[in-house]
């Protein structure tokens, strides 16, 4: 019985886990396909390849670079190899740079991860903090306080990260100069206003859910129990109401890192900072189109391992869904989709 119970956990996790890689497999797809028509349909590409606009190639040369990138193929023959490179992670080479796609990505991927891994972490940090604060304050000052900080929470969650990062350099770099305005060679300091331009935003929308849930939590028959059994309130919030607490923000921090993903595209352009998002922000300009399917699904690969990660983390986290993962594949194939 017991080993029949574990053979039917395992099925439904991996039924999920195949829900979540088929939802990846249609993202992927579906992000190739925009990618290569929207670049496509804009310009010709042989802008990217010959030099830009103001080339002055001849025919010849014309004629080479679209036998030698395949441009003289029928659009439909062109769009299936773009989706084979995507299918086997093999970008080909760069239009603009005359690289390989995948030493481009190898080389500005780690930026990008540094900074949007640190800003998470900072995120947390900053959404506990305030949401614990609101928590432990009591009697008129505490509603004061508790209004003041879902304020704060508003404001930070629907600023845009371009008018937080240019706040942050008026202010730090040019007003006080203690902090760079560019990355580039600056270390750890470089990292600082970056790490929470991203950061403040995501901070915000995580302090507000896990303030509410955290008000719903100390409610609950659990934290009321624990109180009649002589629990001191630091106990029962530590022990019991933090961690039920915690479990929407952890659902939510796959969808937080995919944010902070594509957040960096505007981050890194605005700190000079090198790395994916703005890797690929000017191959979009120039129309490099190997480059721009080679960064876009990466990032749709990664915000799907992510999210992955992200059940893994509630089911370590909430016994309920040890006991009954029974929930886990609805759950999972929803929020692949929805992704």
């Amino acid at each position: 019985m017991a080993q029949r119970r574990i053979a039917g956990r395992a099925t439904r996790i991996a039924l999920a886990v195949a829900r979540r890689l088929g939802a990846a497999a249609l993202v992927v797809w579906l992000t190739a396909t925009v990618v290569f028509f929207v670049l496509r349909l804009s310009g010709d590409p042989l802008e990217a390849i010959l030099g830009g606009p103001g080339s002055q190639a001849g025919p010849e040369a014309v004629a080479r670079a679209e036998a030698a990138y395949g441009l003289d193929r029928p659009l439909a023959v062109q769009y299936l190899t773009q989706l084979w490179r995507a299918a086997t992670l093999q970008f080909g080479d760069s239009y603009a740079r005359k690289l390989p796609v995948t030493e481009l990505l190898a080389a500005n991927l780690p930026p990008t991860l540094l900074i949007s891994t640190l800003a998470l972490l900072l995120a947390w940090a900053l959404a506990l903090t305030g949401a614990l604060i609101a928590a432990v304050s009591r009697g008129g000052l505490g509603r004061a306080v508790r209004g003041a900080l879902s304020a704060v929470q508003t404001v930070a969650s629907v600023t845009p990260q371009f008018f937080v990062g240019a706040v942050l350099i008026l202010v730090f770099a040019s007003g006080l100069g203690v902090l760079p305005a560019t990355s580039g060679g600056d270390g750890a300091a470089g990292l600082v206003l970056p790490v929470v331009t991203l950061a403040i935003p995501i901070a915000g929308y995580l302090a507000h859910v896990l303030q509410g849930s955290l008000a719903e939590a100390d409610e609950a028959p659990f934290a009321t129990t624990a109180r009649a059994r002589g629990a001191a309130e630091s106990r029962v919030l530590l022990r019991h109401t933090l961690r039920h607490a915690a479990l929407p923000g952890i659902a939510l921090s796959g969808w937080a890192y995919g944010s902070l993903l594509s957040g960096a595209v505007v981050v890194e352009a605005l700190f000079a900072r090198q790395g994916l998002g703005r890797l690929l922000l000017e191959s979009a300009t120039v129309r490099d189109v190997p480059v721009v399917m080679g960064a876009v699904v990466v990032i749709a690969l990664l915000y799907v391992a992510i999210m992955l990660l992200s059940d893994l983390a509630e089911v370590l986290v909430d016994p309920r869904l040890r006991r009954s993962p029974a929930a886990r594949p609805a759950r999972a194939a929803g929020e692949a989709v929805g992704s």
